[in-house]
């Protein structure tokens, strides 16, 4: 029997399709290993959101068959689909594709050993606008309490950073059909919590004639404890759609929805489709409808263009919002995108210090928000068990540790909240 090893870059769409692929392997009759020296295939699913995403893909190729020569290693995923001559020149790849069609990966894997041929394959089918939606039903995540759907791909927006609607192609949704499968397969493997994800979630149905809510109010009938969606854009938020989530008990208050700037400047210029005063209403909204809500997000600094002034409205604003947690990336460069013509560009330096300042103000924001859950009694997800501490998570996504003889994995207990820890809290079950 041969294995096969998976190595995952990026985010929980990517970590859903190499669930899929794992499936699909396994199917055919290969092991699924840890461990890449023992693999005869090594799996490389990419990403390409960053420079820094390319290069952590061009390293993994090249290390794995380094450490493995003798393993046929796979390159697929967003990397190569974006930047296919870039992916080329990975001589140690010997299959390179995109993420068009993932089934096809495992059709290149058994062709090279029944060939015996040595010659690099490369094979990456182009997105085309009216693609259908690549479907899949996974039904178990190895190593995770809470299972990942990928229900919506690819992308309409064209910020002008960003290369997704070419890494991904234009937005496309499953059917509702095919999601009702998958998710009584998740459930009853007896996974409690169902993670809700898509490249641009709420864009979801607008090819099917449904809307991001449908697929959510499907999932919480299923029968879980928790139905949790992945990350949000602005769009299509509606006062419907809030007030329909609103009544969903088992719907996780948890909205992880992309700012990437405070000033309305750099929003224009990074062709994002609201302005900061719309973007904290929809937030006071959501916070309005659940009383425990969350709003995470995504802050980019050092865009083309971005001033001191403009950098320092987007600080302010983030501390108007109050968010719970903010994911702090400095702005890279992506060949092929608009924003690569915007002058002047913030120097390394400048970007950096900024980058720090953005840090620190998100630790603020994330210890305040840390600091008010002492006190209170929150419901546990357990998943992972070390040195006697048993950690998981809150419905809105707050991490918990507690003191336990024993492993609690896949359990749900309430937990006192009683101190902050760096970025998590402690307490003791009730």
């Amino acid at each position: 029997m041969k294995n096969v090893y998976l190595y995952t870059l990026g985010c929980k769409v990517n970590q859903y399709e190499t669930e899929a692929l794992a499936e699909l392997f396994s199917d055919a009759g290969f092991g699924i290993v840890d461990d890449p020296a023992k693999a005869q295939v090594i799996i490389v699913n990419s990403c390409t959101v960053t420079a820094n995403s390319d290069q952590k893909t061009r390293q993994a190729v090249r290390r794995f068959k380094r450490n493995n020569p003798s393993a046929l290693v796979i390159l697929c995923g967003c990397m190569p689909q974006a930047y296919p001559d870039n992916a080329a020149k990975l001589i140690e790849a010997d299959i390179i594709t995109g993420n068009k069609d993932h089934k096809l990966i495992l059709d290149y894997a058994l062709k090279k050993f029944d060939d015996a041929d040595d010659a690099q394959v490369i094979d990456i089918p182009e997105h085309k606008k009216g693609d259908a939606f690549e479907e899949f039903e996974v039904e178990n995540f190895k190593g995770r309490t809470r299972a990942f759907i990928k229900i919506q791909d690819g992308c309409d927006r064209f910020c002008s950073y960003c290369i997704i609607p070419t890494s991904r192609g234009r937005s496309r949704s499953r059917s509702l059909e095919n999601l009702s499968v998958e998710l009584d397969k998740i459930r009853d493997a007896g996974y409690k919590e169902v993670v809700l994800v898509g490249i641009n979630f709420c864009c979801y149905g607008l090819d099917i004639g449904r809307t991001f809510v449908d697929p959510i109010e499907l999932a919480c009938q299923k029968g879980f404890e928790r139905v949790r969606i992945g990350s949000l854009e602005y769009d299509n938020i509606s006062d419907e759609a809030i007030e329909r989530l609103s009544k969903l008990e088992n719907f996780c208050p948890q909205f992880h929805m992309s700012l990437q700037s405070g000033c309305d400047k750099t929003l224009r210029d990074m062709n994002r489709h609201y302005t900061s005063e719309e973007y904290l209403a929809l937030c006071n909204k959501l916070r309005s409808a659940f009383s425990d809500a969350t709003i995470t997000t995504d802050l980019m600094v050092g865009f083309a263009g971005e001033t001191d002034e403009d950098f320092n409205q987007s600080l302010d604003f983030a501390r108007r919002v109050g968010f719970e947690k903010i994911h702090v990336f400095p702005y890279s460069e992506r060949p092929g995108t608009r924003a690569l013509a915007i002058e002047p560009k913030v120097a390394p330096d400048v970007q950096n210090e900024r980058t720090h300042r953005a840090i620190e103000l998100a630790n603020e924001l994330r210890h305040d928000f840390l600091s008010k859950q002492v006190g209170r009694t929150v419901n546990v997800l357990c998943e992972t068990y070390e040195d006697g501490f048993v950690s998981g998570y809150t419905e809105n996504y707050t991490p918990v540790k507690f003191k336990s003889d024993t492993p609690l994995g896949n359990e749900i207990v309430s937990v006192t909240v009683t101190e902050v820890a760096d970025d998590f809290v402690i307490g003791e079950r009730v």
